[in-house]
Order: structure tokens, then C-alpha cells, then sequence
């Protein structure tokens, strides 16, 4: 499990860097992503990145979780591993750093979760997303075996669920967190004002909690076409302090930090200036 207590202070000590970094991209072994890892490293360089970070979906057991076409096995991780060292080893002849993650499940039911618990125990990462797929059967059984069925009983368990994994000190970030909004689990258009209140006390855990939350420009082309997490939630962040990491959700090379410049300038109107990675599981501070 993650020490995150005093994370705030500890993560000063390290140097404020000038990188462009991106921090969540994918590999042929979840299945559904494209490209071999090097691939991924050129078209950083394209687009004048000079830190990745790759984040494959964790393996996990329980096939409520879905795995086929949704996640490396466990037999693959040692894959995962060497194909991500080559690409680091590329890139540094070609002057990107590239960074081992793992995106992890959160989920309210720590049964099911015990042997990912136990997975994160025994491995080493960089960095850990971590994300509530709230489209995969896990979440949805759970939901119909609690009787939530109405958008305000859905949207209050899933930001409840992911403050306590805020909570937990298993992640570093967490992953497009308002991902709620797409994929059909709601009926109606999610609107974050409609959900202030559910909304805000999973803040104050994030903000409680010292960990990061994440900017995913992938919801640019999803949905509703807006970033990760919406404007107003990221207002809401803001407000309390909540460091940033942020990622593209590349599941092809070009994706790598698709649609940063216009975001990273919205959020410097908002009055951002920094934002966050990963490395041997400190936080390192970047300048915007």
C-alpha cells in the first residue's frame, strides 16, 4: 500500500522541473490499444513531450471486471515490463523519459479487490491511477445489488466510491473522474451543478487525502467532447488545492498529448501553474 501521509511536504524537497509529460497511455496488451511502446516515444517527440508515462490496465481476477479485450492477465505483466524497458531505452537516444504505471480498479467491494490489493503489494510502479469503471459489470452488479437505480443515487455511490479509494493510500492520481458522465450508466446529461454537494465532499477526501486527481484530455473526444474532469469540478479542485496530474488516455501513438495546448492555456486562465508526475513514487512538480 502507497504511504501517502505527508505526501504535501515530502514532495517539495524534489525539483520543480520544466518537462512536458504526459501520464497515461496504453499498450497492446490490455487490448484494446494500438502500437508497440517505441511508437509511442516517437510521437512524443512530435509532439514535444519529453516524459510518458505508461499506464496499462491492471490484470485482475475477478471476471466481473471484464477481462477480455479490457486488460493484460498476470501471465503478461512480465511482458508488459520488458516491452516498457525497451521503450525507455529508446528513449533515451531520443530524449524521453519513459515511466512504468499501472492503472488500477477502484471498486467498493474489497473482496473482489483483494487480489489487486495483493498484486500492487508484490509489484513495483512509478506511478498508480486510479480509476472507478463504472461501465464494466462489477460496478454495475454492484449498483442493482444495492437498489440504486436513480441518477442521483448513482452519481452519489460512484463519487462516494471514489473517495474512499482517495482515502485508501493504494493511488497516486485519479483517473478521469468524472468518466460517471459517458458510457450510458446515467439516464439523463450529467451536470456537476445539479451535483454539487456529492461532488464537493469527494473533494475534500481528495484534498484531505494529499493525493492528485487527474486532467485526461481522451473525454475531448468522447461523450459530451469535454475534458476530464469538467471545467467546473476542475474549478471546484482549484479551490481547495488539489494537485494535478494530467494524461492523454492514448490507446494509439497519435494520441500522445492530444489537445494539451488548448487545456494546459484554459488552465493557466484558471489560475493553475503547476502540475504533478510520478517517478519511483514520488511526486515531482512541473511548471506549467
Amino acid at each position: 500500500m502507497l504511504d501517502t501521509a505527508g505526501l504535501s511536504e515530502s514532495y517539495m524537497a524534489l525539483p520543480i522541473t520544466h518537462k512536458r509529460i504526459d501520464s497515461h497511455m496504453h499498450t497492446p496488451l490490455c487490448g484494446h490499444a494500438y502500437g508497440d511502446p517505441i511508437e509511442y516515444v516517437d510521437a512524443a517527440v512530435d509532439s514535444g513531450i519529453s516524459l510518458i508515462t505508461f499506464t496499462c490496465h491492471i490484470p485482475m481476477k475477478d471476471d466481473r471486471f471484464a477481462q477480455e479485450g479490457i486488460r493484460m492477465n498476470h501471465d503478461d505483466v512480465p511482458t508488459y515490463k520488458a516491452i516498457v524497458e525497451e521503450a525507455c531505452q529508446y528513449g533515451k537516444s531520443v530524449g524521453v523519459e519513459v515511466l512504468l504505471g499501472i492503472e488500477a480498479e477502484i471498486h467498493p467491494d474489497q473482496e473482489a479487490m483483494q487480489d489487486m490489493n495483493n498484486f500492487l503489494d508484490t509489484q513495483s510502479f512509478d506511478f498508480v491511477l486510479g480509476s472507478l469503471h463504472h461501465q464494466l459489470p462489477a460496478f454495475r452488479i454492484w449498483l442493482k445489488n444495492n437498489s440504486f437505480s436513480s441518477d442521483e443515487e448513482i452519481v452519489a455511490a460512484y463519487f462516494h466510491c471514489l473517495g474512499e479509494g482517495a482515502m485508501s493510500g493504494l493511488y497516486h492520481s485519479l483517473s478521469h473522474p468524472d468518466v460517471i458522465r459517458v458510457y450510458g450508466t446515467l439516464m439523463r446529461t450529467f451536470k456537476p451543478a445539479d451535483h454539487q454537494a456529492v461532488i464537493t465532499q469527494f473533494l475534500d477526501k481528495v484534498a484531505d487525502s494529499g493525493i492528485c486527481m487527474e486532467i485526461n484530455t481522451s473525454g475531448l473526444i468522447k461523450g459530451d467532447f469535454i475534458v476530464h474532469p469538467d471545467p467546473l469540478i476542475m474549478d471546484w479542485a482549484i479551490e481547495r488545492e488539489i494537485p494535478f496530474t494530467i494524461g492523454s488516455d492514448s490507446h494509439t501513438p497519435h494520441m500522445v498529448g492530444q489537445f494539451f495546448e488548448p487545456v494546459i492555456a484554459e488552465l493557466k486562465t484558471k489560475g493553475l501553474s503547476k502540475l504533478h508526475y510520478f517517478k519511483n513514487g514520488e511526486r515531482i512538480t512541473v511548471q506549467l
